[in-house]
């Protein structure tokens, strides 16, 4: 199938577009309908007139969203919109995060949204979805970026918990409140200390629960908190809020940063932690790598990341590749907050 065709889906200035069933996917301006990968600022935004999500995404992105008309649809089942047939698949990325597999005509296409190939537990685990057109992501598409199992990881952010517990520190730990902050309290060791969130980590954790998603028990940090009474305990909390007074409030702490980003060190340096861990809630170079390849896809759209590296190396290995412009990862807090 060339790479010019386009008829089940099109790239325009809103957003990508089937023109079979008048409906856009991801959109990053204002539309009719919208059919929504997950619930991250960049892929779920607010103005479109009537949203489509899975079930599981629509309360974290009614809570984030506020005053919206959602409809949902369980994984797997297939959806006629005009005379397009659409289904949304488990990414991986976040809990209720998906691809859409959108069909014309026997054309099949999959929009990724965002995805991680890594089975995390908190997650549906990413399904490999058989298209002739895959639109990717590559926010890590370059070689260097390689993650270790998040077992690894884990036991490398418990024995630095552990550390400062034993030495009377606190230790904050700056993560996107959206997923990356609910992995790491499931990946916790809970007998070292109490866990304590920040308001913007919290608020997406009870909603977490109201659905049903079993998360570990935490103490949200309000004004009444004694900051200075809080040795041995963990916090969570958005990156941005790891350089504030709101952290520097906690005596004798000591601080950390869980991306992807982590592995670059430049990045360590402008953020100015005792700790960088890398854990993404994207696929690494070896996860796009076998995502494409699994989908059976001829031709690859990939939208943002290392697109240009990462378009040439997949031309140079038999697909027909293009760059695809779009809005995604243009409105996260900054470099790294949900990587």
């Amino acid at each position: 199938m060339a790479m010019e065709t386009t008829s089940a889906l099109i790239f325009t200035p809103k957003g990508i577009y089937c023109p079979s069933g008048d409906f856009y996917i991801d959109p990053w301006h204002p539309v009719e309908r919208a059919l929504i990968t997950h619930g991250h600022a960049d892929h779920a935004r607010f103005g479109h007139r009537s949203y489509l999500s899975t079930d599981i995404a629509a309360p974290v992105i009614k809570h984030r969203l506020g005053d919206i008309v959602i409809e949902t649809v369980p994984y797997g089942t297939k959806v006629k919109i005009g005379s397009a047939t659409v289904s949304f698949h488990p990414a991986g990325h976040v809990p209720g995060s998906a691809q859409i597999r959108v069909e014309v005509g026997g054309e099949v296409w999959v929009v990724s949204g965002d995805y991680k190939t890594e089975n995390d537990g908190l997650s549906d685990a990413f399904e490999p979805v058989k298209c002739h057109n895959f639109i990717t992501e590559c926010t890590f598409g370059l070689p260097a970026f390689r993650w270790q199992k998040q077992s690894i990881v884990f036991e490398a952010i418990n024995a630095w918990w552990q550390e400062n517990a034993r030495n009377g520190r606190v230790s904050v730990l700056g993560a996107y409140g959206l997923g990356k902050a609910q992995r790491l309290l499931c990946g916790l060791d809970l007998s070292i200390g109490p866990v304590l969130t920040h308001g913007a980590v919290e608020g997406t954790n009870r909603v977490m629960r109201a659905q049903g998603i079993a998360l570990p028990p935490t103490r949200l940090v309000t004004q009444d908190t004694d900051k200075k009474a809080q040795a041995g305990a963990i916090v969570i909390a958005p990156p941005s809020a790891i350089d504030s007074a709101w952290a520097r409030g906690f005596r004798d702490l000591s601080t950390a940063f869980v991306s992807g980003w982590m592995g670059l060190r430049g990045v360590r340096r402008r953020r100015a932690g005792d700790r960088g861990f890398v854990m993404s809630d994207h696929a690494d170079w070896e996860g796009l790598n076998q995502a494409i390849l699994e989908t059976g896809a001829e031709n690859i759209y990939v939208t943002h990341g290392y697109t240009d590296i990462f378009s040439k190396w997949l031309i140079e290995n038999g697909y027909h590749a293009k760059v695809v412009p779009t809005q995604f990862g243009e409105d996260m807090e900054e470099e790294g907050n949900e990587a």
